[in-house]
């Protein structure tokens, strides 16, 4: 066969596969999926309020969607860290219009 070379060093072809490098801040790729997606952040608080603000929001039509709180970030988190050594329930509150329309109420 002319033009083909059976003899020499193989040659080594390297395949490169993109992959994603994870997350430093799962937190931040969570809200930014929610934001994506709709949602508003509403707040970040503890128990027994985050239920009631939850069951509110939730009486006023809208979707409410709570995020369990994980320490992490440079901001302030004094309060909230120290909250949650002690067990207390922290979560962050997230809402948005649901999409079908509450029934009115029979009351009014």
């Amino acid at each position: 066969m002319k033009g083909v070379t059976t003899e020499g060093p193989a040659v080594n072809v390297k395949k490169m596969i993109p992959i994603k490098l994870a997350s430093v801040n799962e937190e931040e790729e969570i809200e930014d999926r929610l934001l994506r997606q709709g949602w508003k952040r509403l707040t970040t608080i503890g128990e027994p309020r985050l239920s009631e603000i939850a069951e509110a929001y939730r009486g006023m039509g809208f979707e409410v969607h709570v995020e369990t709180y994980k320490s992490e970030g440079d901001g302030c988190n004094t309060c909230l860290d120290a909250d949650q050594e002690m067990g207390k329930i922290i979560g962050t509150v997230y809402t948005r219009r649901a999409a079908v329309p509450q029934k009115d109420d029979e009351l009014f």
